[in-house]
């Protein structure tokens, strides 16, 4: 493990591993750069790979005040750290905010993304109007596991009673210790989970080519997100990735990564 500090002197926690050109892997809701390591094992038979904690997971410090333009810039000192320049892949969320770090200005020059849970249709319930309040004051008096619990519910959809028996899970005690960026995740999605369609312009400035990545066999709104964030501008492309859904297996994930890095 090694350490880089953000421009508001935060630690970052990353690792790399493998050699060749310069791949940075950005994760989801919860996830550590653990969770990132068996795609990343794949990925470092032709690239130099690193995988990082978001702020306030892991290893990685974490500011009183929380803001998007934080994470972008922890992104950017990873990205610095890898050698300048480097091609990104973000899982869910991280998707979201790999597309803003490229849109401001970091030297990402491809990205792939899986699965950015947008809502922009009715094909499910929208994000309530306070989600990220309600997050924040959960977390704020102390109620971690009632703030993980809103966010299967109401993020991911679960049914109320298949999250009651999840409490009861040994897994249950690591979502609990970072349901605090529950709400990072969801100021970072900003108003792209309320079922409307997504804002036009607020990735023009993304130039480089951008590969959005979607399984076939998981909920239908994140099929519909991935195709219109696909159908915005030409250097966006679909990928469908049969039988997978949001969890998808990093075998299948590796060699389109791998096709596109080298493309």
């Amino acid at each position: 493990m090694e350490k880089v500090f953000s421009s508001d002197g935060t630690a970052i926690a990353c690792e790399r591993r493998g050699a060749g050109p310069a791949v940075v892997l950005v994760g989801g809701a919860f996830m550590t750069r653990g969770e990132s390591a068996p795609l990343a094992a794949l990925l470092a038979e032709r690239f130099t790979v690193t995988t990082y904690d978001r702020r306030g997971r892991g290893d990685s410090g974490d500011h009183p005040e929380y803001d998007v333009r934080r994470e972008v810039e922890d992104l950017d000192a990873v990205i610095g750290h890898a050698g300048g320049e480097a091609m990104v892949f973000g899982m869910s969320s991280g998707a979201v905010l790999a597309l803003e770090a490229a849109a401001r200005g970091c030297a990402i020059t491809r990205l792939a993304l899986y699965e950015p849970p947008f809502i922009v249709d009715g094909s499910r319930p929208p994000l309530p109007a306070d989600y990220v309040a309600r997050l924040e004051e959960l977390v704020g008096r102390g109620a971690r596991g009632d703030a993980v619990a809103y966010f299967m519910t109401a993020a991911v959809g679960l049914p109320a009673e298949a999250v009651a028996g999840m409490r009861q899970a040994p897994f249950w005690a690591g979502l609990e210790a970072v349901a605090h960026t529950l709400s990072y995740d969801g100021r970072v999605m900003g108003g792209t989970m309320s079922g409307r369609p997504l804002p036009a312009d607020r990735w023009k400035p993304v130039t480089v080519p951008v590969l959005v990545g979607c399984g076939d066999a998981g909920a239908p709104h994140m099929l519909s997100g991935a195709r219109e964030l696909a159908s915005l501008a030409d250097n966006f492309t679909l990928h469908t990735f049969p039988g997978q859904d949001h969890e998808i297996a990093p075998e299948r994930l590796a060699p389109a990564l791998t096709a596109f890095f080298t493309a």
